[in-house]
């Protein structure tokens, strides 16, 4: 019995070892493999990015080193000193790297980030001491550099560590921590077209996790993010930037036919090179207090009563309506009163008599005021600004953008429990009360008026290319965001209107170009402020060119500037350098000399 014990207990060792052995062999080698290697993240080049020209770029990678910690290799004991020399040599808060590496990821095998854009002579001196660092790995990280800095960091926007937050989100889309991931503008919109897939270099190890020459490695290539050409020309956006110059607000330039956005300029505006070293937030920090709101894109972020620019669709309105004879006088004294209310025209001793040419022409309150409520009620006039597009966002591919305010009886009552009364439409018949636009929406309505009832998305985005050979890889097409009723004589009785604005009208002193003959409309909205208005230009050019050759552009100035009616004059610079092919210089000098020239 003792025999067949011993002998029932050797053969049961043997079939274990066997299976060990041979039938689980190729397993536990492929086990005892992975617990020796280590794999080095490759990241992936984020795509570059291009204006328009597709020549220089306005966004490269530049190479860089991560530091990385896999917590569980770290023994225990020696934790804490690896944190202080780490904080020591980085020259970073002790604070951040205990953050990083809390006692809850201590069992990871995991490597955790602790830094980037990490000098080489610090890689090299880690190298040179791996047994003091234990646990501690590097990688290649390539950081973003933005050539182009200024108002065009609104349009591109910036990179940064994707946060807890938005890895919850982003998870299940291929997102990992440690990642950079676009946080606005372009970056964030089109960051899974930028980011390309990261690789990976699988390395063997011996007991200290230093490499091993004879063992095993392979490599996983990344793949290179699609490079991304812009609708927006650095000429034009310069120009427009410089032409706004220190005064908050905001400016759009369009191209109608397609709406393919050539400048976009929100100012104040932030570096975008500077989040990426700034590894404790303070300068994030110190611009999110900023009380001007550098972050905020003015441009499609911001909404203001759109004043004197809407009596175009007021004139829109009355002449498509047939509501009265164009001809037809209304006499303005500067002043009237409805009810027991007094509605003042902005020129104080009134325009006299006026028609709708004159009045659109002079900006005539009273004139606008009094058809408004007497000729079409808001009803009518609610319906055309729907038809323009105001109360609606128009889908750029920037995010954050406000849908804006277009009041009715309707909304009034849901927005603030009171009915609709006479001197509401007053109000909304000149573009203020509760009536709010942003730049872009302005920019689409006289995109529309130039399109003669059409209006497409406008858009930011022209064409994305392969990295490599630089092939398009996909262009964006216009697409039509809406197609109006409204007859196409009224929108050529409009554009005269518009031309009028410049010949006989509010514009005449301002746009004083010769290169380009432009349309448009001022406005002047009311705040609250003494002394304080926003300042509104609302044109395009050429006037009578056909809709493929014509630019639109859109300046608001706010009234927390200094008032000097900038919208216009900015605007004037702006259209003698598109048509005149000048930069922001020779156009100040060329209508310079105009001046001097009509003042002799």
């Amino acid at each position: 019995m003792l025999m067949i014990i011993i002998a029932a207990v050797f053969s049961t060792y043997a079939v274990y070892l066997f299976s060990l052995q041979i039938i689980k062999g190729l397993e536990y080698q492929d086990r005892a493999r992975l617990v020796s290697q280590r794999i080095v993240p490759v990241p992936s080049q984020r795509g570059e990015i291009y204006d328009r020209n597709a020549d220089v770029p306005l966004v490269i990678n530049i190479d860089s080193y991560a530091i990385d910690v896999i917590p569980a290799e770290v023994p225990r004991e020696k934790i804490d000193t690896l944190k202080t020399e780490l904080a020591k040599i980085l020259k970073m808060p002790l604070d951040e790297i205990q953050q990083r590496l809390s006692f809850d990821k201590y069992h990871l095998y995991q490597s955790v980030e602790i830094a980037h854009k990490v000098p080489d002579d610090i890689i090299f001196y880690i190298a040179e001491h791996l047994d003091e660092y234990p646990g501690v790995t590097w990688h290649k990280k390539p950081i973003r550099s933005y050539l182009e800095t200024g108002s065009i960091a609104h349009v591109i926007g910036y990179v940064n560590d994707i946060t807890t937050e938005e890895l919850q989100v982003l998870y299940n889309k291929g997102y990992k921590p440690g990642d950079v991931i676009g946080k606005r503008g372009v970056e964030k919109k089109y960051d899974m077209v930028l980011r390309g897939k990261d690789g990976a270099r699988y390395r063997t190890v011996d007991v200290r996790g230093r490499g091993i020459e004879s063992g095993a490695q392979s490599t996983i290539e990344p793949e290179l993010g699609m490079d991304v050409v812009l609708t927006i020309d650095r000429n034009v956006q310069r120009l427009a930037e410089q032409a706004l110059g220190d005064r908050i607000g905001s400016v759009v330039v369009l191209k109608p036919d397609t709406g393919e956005i050539l400048a976009l300029v929100s100012y104040p505006w932030y570096d975008p090179n500077l989040f990426y070293q700034d590894r404790q937030g303070l300068e994030f920090a110190r611009l999110s207090l900023d009380p001007s709101y550098p972050f905020l894109n003015r441009a499609i972020q911001s909404s203001y009563p759109p004043a004197s620019t809407f009596k175009l669709i007021m004139t829109t309105a009355l002449i498509d309506e047939k509501a009265l004879d164009p001809e037809m006088i209304v006499e303005c004294n500067g002043f009237h009163w409805l009810g027991d209310r007094k509605f003042d025209c902005w020129l104080e001793n009134g325009h006299g008599e006026v028609n709708l040419f004159s009045a659109l022409a002079q900006s005539c309150n009273i004139y606008f005021q009094t058809v408004g409520l007497e000729y079409l009620g808001i009803d009518i006039i609610s319906d055309y600004m729907h038809q323009f597009g105001l109360g609606e966002k128009t889908g750029v591919d920037l995010a954050g953008e406000v849908t804006g305010i277009a009041p009715s009886p309707i909304w009034k009552e849901k927005a603030k429990n009171q009915n609709w009364v006479g001197g509401d439409t007053y109000n909304t018949a000149i573009g203020q009360g509760f009536t709010v636009v942003t730049p872009i929406q302005l920019a689409n309505v006289v995109a529309m008026i130039v399109n003669d009832g059409v209006a497409y998305y406008p858009h930011i985005l022209k064409e994305i290319r392969d990295p490599v050979s630089g092939e398009i890889v996909d262009s964006i097409e216009p697409r039509v965001l809406r197609t109006s009723t409204i007859q196409k004589s009224t929108f050529n009785d409009l554009k005269a209107l518009m031309r009028g604005v410049i010949t006989d009208g509010t514009a005449k002193v301002v746009i004083t170009t010769d290169a380009v003959e432009v349309a448009g409309k001022t406005g002047t909205g009311e705040v609250g402020l003494e002394e304080h208005w926003d300042s509104w230009f609302a044109a395009y050019g050429p006037y009578d060119a056909p809709a493929e050759k014509a630019i639109v552009v859109v300046v608001l100035v706010e009234a927390v500037n200094e008032w000097e009616w900038w919208a216009p004059k900015a605007a004037n610079v702006i259209f003698q350098g598109l048509f005149a092919g000048q930069d922001y210089e020779e156009a100040v000098d060329t209508l310079n000399l105009w001046y001097l020239r009509n003042q002799r």
